[in-house]
């Protein structure tokens, strides 16, 4: 389930580095409506520094106060570009191919050249590593195009609406593929001599129609073939054909049986593909070794988990050592860690421990043996911090400093130097250049505002909860009324996403206009994870298994007893908002849990498991078949009898991701069962919309929050026009 976080925000989206906390708000002024609404908070933020590129290793090119500047990381000295050096800037020409209205179209260095003045229904060009060729898709074909002899080949030729050759189907982009892929599903090797793709056979996979209404009065009609769990998936062939002529070899596997296959990987040499295979549970990954004369097959690395594999990673390999080494990336420890593998998928050595999670590799230097990542969890599981490490595991260091999180910026070509961006919950973000034994060579700027010196800011902390279990510690973000008085109780709106390692609760500086004018009108607002959100390892996560919902709720009600039991929150006004996941955590709450929540403003939301697709929701609940009670006891309907408070349910009539028939179904459900609530639908909206529409929808949730937490009608300032 690929789908964004969309916290509840009124007014501004721009996101505001507030200055640091003073010792006394007695001498500075509460922020007005007037600096929010007419003058928009000008001047309350300064802008960092933007490093371009680096030159070499030593120089990079950077951007401030509107101006080019290069720069010396070993001396500090910074001058102004030069128009060469400024052309190395804008010197960003790649060569690629591209689709320029109905023309194909090739970009090499700064030449373009038209290669097909009509390509009508031209999908996803991409450009062989030699420039040579150019690979396509059309009407469920896959081409080529040789640029030298001006030549389309036709590589493949049984495409239909069905039948989709390096085109992917509906479930393999949204949960597999990733939404970046843009449908595509064919890969070219590293020499240039071939392309790898996905045949896809889509005929058996049921059809669901969305309806709509256009602004005639038009209906409007979509057919997507989308997979609903138990369903028939598409039958996918891996095949491997010369971008010289038709003639495809197939991977040897039948295409008939329940599996998935992740995006296949390339050995340097482009001699050999790696394809990753998975059984229809998502508990076993195979990655095989595929001849490429007969489309034989030999294990090349497996991974079992007692619960399920992740199989959408697309960093799970890197070669390295000229092709004689791999870096794999997998959480089988119970936390994503770093192993050291042969080219041939024997593990050498695990590269890091247990007990944290790598978010991401930022360099690999092979000429020294070192690897430099960003991880979560050793200093703070709410934080990002970054290291580096041998390929053999040893001389482990952390190169980021203090109780920051960092985010890791640039990188200079060895890793000799890096740019971070570093905040916490009480300081505003900051910017410098670092070296890679965690010195700091250059303070590069921070983002205090001069005029926030005049303004009091609502006061943000982090915080922790023990779990009931006590085997967490939950991590928790405030921003408290303004002038909060003893012994008064205040509402809350707590923003969520949940889901499996889905965190949103990271203990980074983040302040905006909205926050800072709920805090005045006095309004607590919370921020929140739970043990499965990623904070705690696969292992965390790993509680879902088969059973969601229930963990998530079970925390969030422990944190909203904490609020309710030493923060003065007032217990009749606990209100929980989300989009998508976090629809169905808001609308979950109200049923599953009503003597903790009181309202929930609910968008876009999965009502019941069985309605979503097959891929994304076996991978954690199974089937309705294998567990029965799992998707009983995760539907928000079960509980619609237990519902009380209020729920505002928001959903895009032609939401192809989340289908409009959740919200229908918990509507019709809350009716049956006599239950009064706000239901709104808009028309061309999908997982999400824009517009007018938008700001509809924007007015709705301020409107709600007025009404139900603060007891008086919104000020006209506040909502948007």
């Amino acid at each position: 389930m690929q789908i964004s976080n969309r916290k509840h925000q009124f007014l501004l989206t721009l996101v505001l580095f507030f200055a640091s906390y003073p010792c006394s708000f007695a001498q500075l002024k509460p922020i007005t409506k007037k600096e929010i609404f007419t003058e928009k908070l000008s001047g309350f933020t300064a802008n960092l520094p933007a490093v371009l590129r680096w030159i070499d290793n030593d120089r990079y090119i950077v951007m401030k106060d509107g101006k080019t500047f290069t720069a010396n990381a070993k001396t500090g000295v910074e001058k102004e570009a030069t128009s060469d050096e400024m052309a190395i800037r804008l010197d960003r020409v790649e060569n690629r191919a591209m689709l320029s209205g109905k023309k194909l179209k090739v970009q090499l260095g700064t030449e373009d050249k038209t290669l097909l003045e009509d390509g009508m229904g031209l999908q996803n060009p991409q450009l062989s590593p030699d420039f040579k060729y150019v690979a396509y898709t059309r009407d469920g074909n896959l081409f080529s195009f040789d640029i030298n002899s001006a030549k389309e080949i036709q590589l493949t030729s049984d495409g239909t609406i069905d039948i989709l050759n390096g085109y992917a189907s509906w479930v393999y982009y949204e949960e597999i593929l990733g939404r970046a892929s843009q449908y595509r599903a064919f890969w070219w090797s590293p020499d240039s001599k071939h392309i790898a793709y996905f045949r896809s056979d889509q005929s058996m996979v049921p059809t669901y129609l969305i309806t709509d209404i256009d602004s005639k009065l038009n209906t409007v009609e979509e057919r997507t073939k989308y997979p609903k769990v138990g369903d028939k998936n598409p039958e996918v062939k891996v095949g491997v054909v010369s971008p010289a002529a038709a003639g495809t070899v197939w991977f040897t596997m039948n295409e008939k049986q329940d599996q998935y296959y992740g995006m296949p990987y390339w050995k340097p040499d482009g001699k050999t593909l790696l394809v990753q295979w998975m059984n229809r549970l998502q508990d076993s990954l195979i990655i095989y070794e595929m001849d490429l004369t007969d489309g034989s097959k030999k294990p090349f690395y497996t991974e079992v988990q007692k619960t399920w594999v992740n199989l959408d990673d697309n960093d799970r390999i890197r070669f390295v050592n000229d092709g004689k080494n791999m870096i794999v990336q997998s959480d089988k420890s119970g936390w994503m860690q770093l192993y050291n593998y042969d080219i041939n998928g024997k593990l050498l050595n695990p590269i890091t421990e247990f007990g944290y999670a790598v978010t991401d590799v930022s360099l690999i230097d092979e000429k020294s043996k070192k690897i430099y990542f960003t991880a979560k969890g050793k200093e703070n599981t709410a934080r990002t911090d970054y290291y580096v490490v041998g390929f053999d595991g040893k001389k482990l260091k952390r190169l980021s400093f203090g109780d920051f999180d960092h985010r890791i910026m640039s990188v200079s070509p060895t890793g000799t130097y890096f740019v971070t961006r570093y905040s916490n919950t009480s300081t505003p973000t900051q910017m410098a250049l670092m070296d890679n034994t965690g010195k700091q060579k250059k303070y590069l700027g921070d983002s205090k505002g001069e005029k926030m010196k005049e303004f009091a800011l609502a006061k943000t902390t982090f915080s922790r909860v023990k779990s009931d279990d006590g085997l967490f510690d939950l991590p928790m973000k405030i921003t408290w009324p303004a002038n909060m008085q003893a012994g008064k109780k205040y509402p809350v709106l707590i923003s969520i996403y949940g889901g499996p390692s889905a965190g949103t609760c990271w203990d980074t500086w983040s302040a905006n206009a909205s926050q800072q004018w709920y805090a005045q009108e006095g309004l607590i607002q919370v921020v929140m994870d739970h043990r499965a959100s990623g904070h705690f390892g696969k292992a965390g996560v790993n509680y879902m298994y088969h059973n969601l919902g229930y963990w998530e709720i079970k925390d969030y009600s422990t944190m909203v007893k904490w609020l309710i039991d030493s923060a003065q929150a007032d217990a009749s006004k606990i209100a929980i908002t989300g989009f998508s996941y976090g629809g169905y955590m808001s609308s979950y709450a109200l049923g599953y849990a009503p003597n903790v929540f009181t309202h929930a403003m609910a968008g876009g939301s999965v009502t019941d498991w069985r309605l979503y697709d097959s891929h994304y929701t076996e991978r954690y609940m199974g089937t309705p078949l294998n567990n029965p009670e799992g998707y009983k006891t995760s539907s928000v309907m079960t509980y619609a009898k237990n519902y009380k408070g209020m729920l505002q349910l928001v959903h895009g009539n032609i939401d192809d991701n989340v289908h409009l028939e959740n919200s229908i179904a918990l509507a019709s459900a809350l009716q049956d069962n006599k239950k009064d609530f706000e239901y709104m639908t808009y028309a061309g909206g999908r997982h999400g919309w824009g517009g007018n529409k938008r700001t509809h929808f924007e007015n709705l949730k301020t409107n709600f929050i007025y009404k139900y937490l603060l007891e008086k009608v919104a000020p006209e300032e506040i909502l948007l026009k």
